[in-house]
């Protein structure tokens, strides 16, 4: 490229080398060079870390729903029946002897595909009786007459899983067949604390056509591992179980069920038994194994062991008759539900700030070209082609940008060691092309045409192009569409991946704010053009020349403002996320609880107890309530009774904490009870005295009643006889609706003066404690024993009990702090491009009389309208977006997992600090700054500033 500084030239009879390009451009802006490389550095950690992050939490989200499913879930069971009859006896002796069982093992560990794993140490074969037979021994326990059942078990690896306790572990002696009158055995410690064995107890269980088969105990083991799939896959191989036969009237018979261990080598004598022996192998899954992303391929796996080719190949290589089954395919689709409900929201966050990001990118480079704009005109002016001209750049570029990613990304690998590598690579890679290539592209599109003079670019002149309304048009259309789209179906589309199966969907609202963004682009000059006339009319030239400058600004603070409102409604978006989730969560446990705290029993709490627990430490206030959750409605009026909870509460206490905690307020006179007239029906099923008194129930005047919307649907206004629990009746009559009460929260309910109940039902049986930070062991101290003590805040804890909840916040939050750190990167590039220039403006000025006052006045006056209208657009579009797209985002799965509450669906809601504080953050930095400068650049002299032939 002729005139760039390449080649060579000739002095005084010695060649002279020039220079490079890429030294000489780093050399002249050292500082730029360095503020790209720690973005481009910055941005590439951020982008590979969001994928490991992901897969951090993820994984451990499903190693929780491994851990807290048990055993006998997890382990896949594959079990083949005895030998058939018709087959020799050696033969069916031999297909249960050891050899032949860990012969089958490892043709069943070989159909095992990929990527599911076994815990070869808690993986186990054998043989065990699936029919267990009553055993002969008087001596062993009986609960209601009838004798204890024996299961037979012969498990591999009982010395390694184990250590005796007492005796030593069981052997055979000799060849052991279906004959053989006696064997060896042991039992676990649990199981002979419970059925009375000790070693050198003989057991005899029942064989076929000849004497019992005697079991002589050699020893009691103590499980190494009592918790591990070894034990647990078949639980009464560890500790026995009561059985309860099926009630037939009167009290069911029991019996107890416990299990024998008997050496692998014994197992073929379980073929003289009527307790139909079964070959087993059980596989433990390893649980630090999988990844969440495999949790297809490992559904598929298990598939086809279960019922697939794997139990094909099974049935090929052990027994025709082998079979499989376990649980541990619904417990990955639990998993999976709950990931499906998680990872769009966290989608929603990704796109957001990936897009804010890349704005800051294109930003930067955009400011860069502006910069050097005269510079790149010359160069074109003086024969610089354009592949030149964007090969330079490129290098130039590139020379910072790639170690940047490059340090980025082992920033990123070393900060979350764990994860994919691929997906982190492939992100930082994305960051640092485009970091690369967004100042070429936009120089070369730029300098098409040599020019010398560009044409005037003030944003209230320039009109956009054909092109740009294209672009904006086709913005639009896929905003509205993703909005629909969100509005009909949800964030709850993903495959069975966990993956979003409609990434439109997520971007929409950072398309909501990019065409709210370039909306607001098109109406800035409006304003400036109406101002600027009245200003000039003003006394004073700050006011106008504010105008006049701000009007006169590049149309390339364009791109500042796209990024300062995508960054501030992606901002305001997740933080009303965030804000739903913990609104959920405090709703959910406020029902669970009803106030601060709750403690109920079953039955009438002790007089002096509220006495006591207002005098916990963080108790404000006490209100006794007595519920009868099994009152029945419409007793003797003919029409069908119905349960419901009956709640007699003192009115003015109660009121006032309803109105308090925000579940179904009343005014007390609507609930406060008659002054006169007989308080109950006389009858009562119930003869103790205190079931008799006075009140004001249905004798003549029906108690005023606060009910739930089914029971006032049910019954309407008229007056209802309520059988209660202590089988006094009462006549209601509902005199309000409320959808909820403090007292109960997923019942049909009467609210009810309990004045107007009998002394027995009117008796408190929960105390409903209001207050801040209430200690929950004084007051499970004060409560004492008998009692249920609830705190709303360990019923809060209780619903974040995954990592995929937690992982997803923290992801959240950490994209929210994202989305607001580029949106003040944005505007301090926007506002340090502009430095020089005002710099040199306000020296100019000041030789004309500008004091330093006006000067700080001009230039916050000139920074204002860009800051208003980034502040007002960002709030305004969030609160738009969040409003647009709140029908279509449940945040239940992330706010409540699978937990079942009364509390409903959470939903997006708007968070008005997420809109304003942002907002105001960009108002106020945008503002100071301007002050700064104007102060800092009085106190230096404007020699530098005034110089002539300076290109500022």
């Amino acid at each position: 490229m002729a005139g760039t500084g390449g080649g060579r030239a000739v002095r005084g009879g010695r060649t002279r080398v020039a220079a490079p390009w890429v030294r000489t451009r780093l050399r002249a802006a050292p500082g730029a060079a360095l503020a790209l490389a720690l973005l481009v550095a910055l941005t590439a950690c951020l982008a590979a870390a969001f994928p490991r992050a992901l897969d951090r939490y993820e994984d451990a989200g499903l190693r929780r729903v491994l851990d807290d499913a048990s055993a006998r879930r997890t382990t896949i069971h594959l079990f083949a029946p005895q030998p058939g009859l018709e087959l020799p006896q050696e033969e069916r002796e031999k297909a249960l002897r050891p050899a032949a069982l860990r012969e089958g093992y490892a043709d069943v560990l070989a159909a095992v595909d990929e990527p599911l794993v076994i815990d070869r140490e808690q993986s186990s074969y054998g043989v065990f009786t699936t029919n267990p037979t009553a055993a002969l021994d008087p001596w062993l326990p009986r609960p209601t007459g009838l004798p204890t059942r024996i299961a037979l078990v012969a498990q591999n690896g009982l010395g390694d899983h184990s250590r005796p306790v007492s005796g030593r572990l069981p052997r055979s002696t000799g060849t052991v067949t279906a004959a053989t009158p006696e064997v060896e055995g042991a039992v676990t410690a649990e199981t002979a604390r419970t059925l009375h064995i000790k070693a050198g107890s003989v057991i005899h269980v029942t064989a076929v056509e000849r004497a019992p088969l005697a079991v002589r105990i050699t020893g009691v083991v103590e499980p190494r591992e009592p918790g591990g799939a070894y034990w647990t896959a078949q639980p009464v191989v560890r500790k026995p179980s009561l059985v309860q036969l099926p009630d037939q009237g009167g009290d069911a018979d029991k019996y107890w069920l416990g299990a024998l261990l008997l050496p692998p080598d014994a197992a073929p004598v379980l073929l003289g038994t009527p307790a139909r022996p079964e070959r087993y192998w059980q596989l433990a899954p390893d649980p630090s194994a999988p990844a969440a992303h495999d949790v297809p391929r490992l559904a598929s796996a298990i598939a086809a062991l279960e019922s697939g080719p794997g139990l094909a190949r099974v049935r090929e290589h052990v027994d025709p008759l082998a079979d499989a089954n376990t649980d541990l395919d619904d417990v990955l689709k639990s998993f999976t539900e709950l990931r499906s409900g998680i990872a769009p929201l966290v989608a929603v966050a990704a796109f957001g700030t990936g897009t804010v990001a890349a704005v800051a990118l294109l930003m930067a480079s955009g400011l860069a070209e502006d910069r050097r704009r005269a510079e790149l005109r010359l160069l074109r002016a003086r024969g610089g082609s354009l592949r030149g001209l964007f090969g330079r750049l490129l290098a130039e570029t590139a020379v910072v940008a790639v170690p940047a990613g490059a340090l980025g990304l082992i920033a990123a690998l070393l900060a979350v060691p764990h994860g994919r590598a691929g997906h982190a690579v492939t992100a930082a890679v994305a960051v640092t092309v485009l970091a690369c290539f967004a100042l070429p592209v936009r120089a070369a599109l730029a300098h098409r045409a040599v020019s010398v003079h560009g044409a005037r670019e003030d944003i209230a002149s320039v009109r956009p192009s054909r092109r740009r309304t294209v672009a904006e048009l086709t913005l639009l259309v896929l905003a509205t569409g993703a909005v629909a789209a969100l509005r009909r179906k949800g964030t709850g589309t993903t495959d069975s991946a966990g993956a979003s199966g409609d990434q439109l969907v997520a971007l929409a609202p950072v398309l909501v704010g990019v065409i709210a963004a370039l909306v607001l682009v098109r109406l800035y000059p409006l304003p400036l053009r109406r101002l600027s006339g009245p200003a000039g009319r003003l006394r004073g030239a700050v006011a106008h020349l504010s105008l006049a400058r701000a009007g006169r600004t590049s149309t390339s603070t364009a791109l500042p403002l796209l990024a300062l409102l995508t960054a501030l409604t992606t901002a305001a978006f997740g933080g009303s996320v965030l804000a739903g989730v913990h609104d959920a969560r405090d709703h959910a446990a406020l029902l669970a609880t009803g106030a601060a705290a709750r403690v109920e029993a079953t039955h009438a709490l002790p007089a002096s107890l509220p006495d006591r627990v207002r005098r916990t430490p963080g108790v404000r206030e006490v209100t006794p309530v007595s519920v009868a959750y099994r009152a029945q409605t419409g007793v003797g009026s003919g029409t069908a009774g119905e349960t419901v909870a009956v709640v007699g509460v003192e009115p003015g206490a109660y009121g006032r904490l309803a109105r308090e905690v925000g579940l179904g307020g009343f005014p007390e006179e609507s609930l406060r009870a008659p002054r006169s007239g007989p308080g109950r029906t006389g009858t009562s099923t119930d003869t103790t005295d205190d079931s008799t008194g006075t009140g004001a129930g249905s004798g003549g005047t029906a108690l005023p009643a606060i009910a739930s919307p089914a029971v006032a649907d049910l019954y309407g206004t008229d007056p209802v006889s309520v059988l209660m629990e202590d089988g006094s009746h009462v006549t209601v009559r509902i005199a309000a609706v409320r959808e909820l009460t403090p007292a109960v929260s997923d019942l049909d309910f009467l609210v009810v003066d309990r004045r107007g109940l009998t002394p027995r039902a009117a008796r408190p049986t929960a105390l409903l404690v209001t207050g801040d930070h209430v200690d929950g062991g004084a007051l499970r101290e004060a409560a004492g024993t008998g009692v249920d003590v609830r705190l709303r805040a360990e019923s809060r804890a209780r619903y974040v009990d995954s990592p995929l909840q937690s992982g997803a916040e923290q992801i959240y939050t950490a994209a929210v702090a994202a989305g607001a750190g580029y949106a003040l990167l944005a505007l301090l590039l926007a506002l340090v491009r502009a430095a020089p220039e005002r710099a040199a403006l306000l020296a100019r000025l000041r030789t004309m009389g500008l004091t330093r006052a006006q000067g700080r006045r001009l230039l916050v006056l000139e920074s204002l309208p860009q800051a208003l209208l980034a502040a007002a657009g960002g709030a305004l579009t969030g609160w738009a977006a969040i409003r647009l797209l709140s029908p279509g985002i449940d945040l239940t799965a992330i706010a409540l997992a699978a937990h079942s509450t009364p509390a409903g669906t959470a939903r997006l809601r708007t968070d008005t600090l997420s809109l304003l504080v942002p907002s105001a953050t960009v108002l106020a930095l945008a503002t100071g700054i301007a002050a700064a400068q104007a102060w800092w650049t009085g106190r230096r002299g404007s020699v530098r500033e005034l110089r002539a032939g300076d290109g500022r």
